[in-house]
């Protein structure tokens, strides 16, 4: 994953290390050597989304066949250093949370009730450490509050804020506001308006000593329960405790309304799309094709591997897209591989079987027993989250032909890796 991605552009195109592979996780190691003090989460998760104008709390809408509250709990439970993730819901959303918390394999997640108010569900969430019984839920020395509805927060931005709110006893994230804030009159007119330069949005995450916020909450007024949002006040108000105010990278940015969804799914469309794992066939010409696609693929990191399954175990368990190319489907047993593991279970696995046919026949035109079985894989496997695709090429010694044929092998590879759409598996493409 490039860092240089996320710091040149104006919108979150990383989700901040949301979908990093094992490999690449030696930031974690640093965080475990910086934290060496218990750290927990609370992620109050109990809004009704009204803004967002549909039925379903936002939290719980699907990206990817994934509720977007999951996401949010993986950027914290990915991060050895962090603890226990406390997610505060409605009551009524309870059973729903915890179906969540099974399907997607969630190891470190509480879940508590909320209350009537944002500050009442905080509090809620506070008080589960707050039992000397609960051996599994010991209280942590830095709490983290953060949004259940941003999703796309950086190990490097949670460490800043999860040190200073060591140091100082309160931390939060802030960006520059983008528009200009005034105040209005009673009558709808036009009051004063401030000075843009001079102020910043708080955003999260926020970063607290627990028994700073902890006492902070025991001491706040029914007024700052019933219509009070921000927790840096409360710490200043009730503790004399000054938050330390770092700067957050664009990605912090919150679903809100319905066209977030689309914009949060196409971010992670194309953070998964960014490398792939190519498998040859045991033909000369699956190898060679196989190099000449790997080096049409120059926007996807990808490596090329034979298909003997000694050599597929390290790939299988640190990449999301396959593209297998064979002579015939038999080799497609690899894909099972991913019922045996959890790899599938968080985000989809794309697998693109390039049948490179070395007949004149069309293998498309007849109901061969290997594209029967090639279908049938593809509607078992898509219950586990794994996407089968098909492309069929025929191999051809006219050059200016099979150029013709790789190229379109490249862009419909390209398509099925970005687009990630459930409706096209089992079908066999031709290039």
């Amino acid at each position: 994953m490039q860092q240089e991605r996320c710091s040149s552009s104006d919108r979150p195109l990383d989700p901040g290390c949301l979908l990093e592979r094992d490999a690449e996780r030696g930031a974690d190691r640093l965080g475990c050597a910086a934290v060496d003090f218990p750290v927990a989460v609370v992620l109050p998760a109990g809004g009704s989304g009204e803004r967002m104008g549909l039925a379903t709390p936002k939290q719980f809408c699907t990206i990817l066949n994934r509720p977007l509250i999951s996401y949010t709990i993986q950027a914290f439970e990915r991060l050895s250093w962090i603890g226990t993730v406390v997610v505060v819901v409605a009551k009524e959303n309870h059973d729903l949370m915890l179906n969540i918390v099974q399907k997607c394999n969630h190891t470190k997640v509480k879940v508590v009730h909320g209350g009537t108010t944002r500050h009442r569900s905080i509090f809620n969430g506070l008080q589960a450490f707050s039992s000397t019984t609960d051996s599994l839920m010991p209280k942590p020395k830095v709490v983290i509050i953060h949004d259940a509805v941003r999703p796309f927060v950086e190990e490097d931005l949670l460490l800043k804020i999860t040190l200073a709110a060591k140091e100082q006893g309160a931390s939060g994230a802030i960006r520059s506001l983008v528009s200009t804030v005034i105040a209005t009159t009673s009558e709808g007119y036009l009051d004063h308006s401030l000075e843009r330069a001079k102020y910043r949005a708080s955003e999260m995450p926020q970063g607290f000593l627990y028994d700073i916020i902890f006492q902070a909450y025991q001491r706040c007024s029914e007024f700052d329960f019933e219509f009070g949002t921000e927790c840096l006040h409360l710490a200043l108000q009730y503790c004399g405790t000054n938050a330390k105010l770092i700067e957050g990278p664009p990605t912090l940015w919150k679903v809100t309304y319905k066209r977030d969804l689309a914009a949060a799914e196409a971010i992670i469309k194309e953070t998964l799309s960014m490398s792939a794992c190519i498998i040859a066939g045991a033909e000369a010409e699956a190898v060679e094709l196989a190099k000449t696609l790997q080096k049409n693929l120059n926007m996807m990191e990808t490596d090329v591997i034979p298909c003997a399954k000694e050599s597929n175990t390290e790939y299988l368990s640190k990449t999301r897209n396959f593209i297998h190319i064979s002579t015939t489907a038999s080799n497609l047993d690899m894909v099972k591989c991913f019922e045996d593991t959890d790899h599938a279970c968080l985000y989809p696995v794309v697998v693109v079987w390039v049948q490179l046919n070395m007949t004149k026949q069309s293998v498309d035109s007849q109901k061969t027993d290997e594209l029967t079985a090639f279908r049938s894989l593809a509607s078992e496997v898509i219950q586990g989250n794994v996407l089968l695709y098909g492309i069929q090429i025929d191999h051809t010694k006219v050059p200016e032909q099979w150029e013709r044929s790789v190229e379109r092998l490249t862009q419909l590879t390209v398509a099925l890796i970005r687009d990630r759409n459930a409706a096209l598996t089992g079908q066999l493409l031709h290039a």
